[in-house]
């Protein structure tokens, strides 16, 4: 089947081009052609007006342009606005790049996890094991990095996936998540009331959505594991809020990392900043050891008044990546096993590093190599 081409909408620009506006599709609106995701942002003022009187048209019809024809589960009762789309293939990882031991196991389970499973003993990492997680970390904030440049209005998290699957392929890694207990993905992404664990999938972002991109890459022998929470286009000032907290809440906890500290008032600092905004923290998901091993000892709850096991000591590596919600703290499962959302519908944001334990305090593998340290949001307000 051959291409459709029609001339880029943006005034002054031309280019003859096949792109279209993903929302205009879906809708049944045809002609609405741009070039670039520069060329769309440009215009995006102007055009979102025929998105606004064709759903005013729908609303006339009985059709509900809201919803994908694409239902996996009829019966299901959704607890916010978000709905599946549909998923593309899995995506291969060449054969010369190295991999964890789930990553053709046919039902993902890592044999080296499960072995230690239920131990509280923490691995204290050596010099050269110090190294390759500096590496591995490195190289997984620069694919983060290039799915924050993809992340944007009418971009789909499919695409996301295949820019960070194929940025840890250029950097000689594994996509870590891609076949873990059977993931279908190479990252994950959590759009607007989505927790954790998203998949993604053909669903184009909408102006004003938040979407988390979960990233982590195994190379030689090593997982590097990071998040972060994105704006798509206008987001509003509450929901804003909640992003810039939660990372308040994740920079407040990396702060008391030192030698001596107990793993349990990680989450008493979360809890205590996120409910001073009137925010919830999620309590289902844990912050976790990380090395050789994706997950294992020790276990880093979020909340106050948890019973994790644990002193920090040098050498230890381990995430810590709170999940605060606008509503309720409660979750609940799509039956996709994976995708895990607000049991109210309300929306949540995470952010995540991972941390090394030195003899004065800690080093964050994952942090940003640009604009001072500073998270995104300061640099876009």
């Amino acid at each position: 089947m051959a291409l459709v081409y029609g001339t880029c909408e943006t005034p002054g620009c031309k280019t003859m081009t096949s792109r279209q506006c993903p929302t205009c599709l879906k809708i049944g609106i045809q002609g609405s052609y741009f070039c670039t995701q520069d060329c769309f942002k440009r215009s995006w003022e102007t055009h979102k007006v025929i998105h606004q009187i064709a759903n005013i048209y729908l609303e006339g019809t009985g059709r509900d342009e809201s919803s994908s024809e694409y239902n996996p589960w009829p019966s299901y009762d959704y607890t916010g606005k978000l709905r599946p789309y549909k998923k593309e293939a899995r995506r291969e990882v060449p054969k010369h790049i190295e991999r964890p031991d789930y990553a053709t196991h046919p039902t993902g389970v890592s044999i080296s996890e499960q072995a230690v499973r239920g131990s509280a003993q923490i691995k204290i990492l050596d010099d050269d094991e110090i190294e390759c997680m500096r590496v591995a970390c490195k190289l997984g904030r620069e694919v983060l990095d290039e799915a924050a440049r993809t992340c944007d209005v009418g971009v789909t998290t499919a695409e996301i996936d295949k820019v960070v699957h194929e940025a840890c392929i250029e950097r000689d890694c594994y996509p870590s998540p891609l076949n873990y207990y059977q993931f279908p993905a190479s990252c994950c992404t959590s759009v607007n009331e989505v927790i954790c664990h998203g998949i993604p999938d053909t669903r184009p972002l909408q102006d004003g959505d938040i979407c988390n991109v979960d990233v982590t890459v195994f190379h030689h022998g090593f997982h590097g594991d990071l998040n972060e929470t994105f704006l798509v286009g206008n987001v509003k000032p509450e929901v804003k809020k909640l992003v810039e907290v939660t990372h308040e809440c994740l920079s407040k906890a990396i702060d008391i990392v030192r030698p001596g500290e107990k793993y349990r008032e990680i989450g008493k600092v979360i809890q205590k900043h996120a409910q001073a905004y009137g925010f919830s923290v999620v309590r289902s998901y844990c912050g976790h050891g990380i090395h050789r091993l994706f997950h294992t000892a020790p276990s880093v709850p979020h909340c106050a008044k948890n019973k994790a096991v644990g002193v920090m000591k040098p050498g230890h590596s381990f995430t810590i990546e709170p999940m605060i919600s606008q509503g309720t703290w409660k979750d609940k499962m799509w039956p996709d096993n994976w995708t895990a959302v607000t049991a109210d519908g309300l929306w949540s944001a995470q952010f995540e590093h991972t941390l090394l334990v030195t003899e004065t305090g800690c080093d964050i593998l994952t942090k940003r190599l640009t604009n001072d340290g500073k998270p995104w949001f300061m640099d876009r307000s």
